[in-house]
């Protein structure tokens, strides 16, 4: 398994993490109003979600399990093979969405709904790449 590009990923949404932590304010009307702070919040979300969404697919395929069609098959794939835990597979699902909204911007992002989905999940990241780092650790 590529454990060192693995590794490389999980470094970068750690590193990620608290920068989002610490420039996330208390109250949705601040954060509405942070601008450019705002949407640099959002890369780092799109960026964490996209390492995350690498690393199962570089997991799906050092482990040759079947050829996936879309990202949601290589996710599909390791919760059937008991890589990742069908809570965490659902996890990850649950923020491609929202990565999906973010790169795609269909309409207008709505940032309530993005503060509190931050708000609500940032702590998701950490036990993902937990069960990552497990992974890695019995290959």
């Amino acid at each position: 398994m590529r454990k060192e590009i693995i590794l490389s990923k999980i470094s970068e949404i750690e590193e990620s993490i608290p920068l989002i932590a610490d420039n996330m304010p208390e109250d949705f009307e601040e954060f509405e109003n942070l601008g450019l702070l705002k949407d640099g919040i959002y890369k780092r979300i799109q960026y964490m979600i996209e390492n995350i969404l690498d690393i199962c697919a570089i997991i799906n395929s050092d482990m040759k399990f079947s050829s996936p069609g879309e990202e949601d098959d290589i996710i599909n794939n390791l919760v059937k093979n008991r890589i990742l835990s069908h809570s965490i597979g659902n996890k990850i699902k649950e923020l491609k969405g929202f990565r999906n909204i973010i790169v795609h911007r269909y309409g207008r992002i709505d940032d309530r709904l993005s503060f509190e989905l931050i708000n609500e999940n940032l702590g998701d990241f950490d036990k993902i790449i937990g069960s990552i780092k497990k992974i890695i650790e019995n290959c």
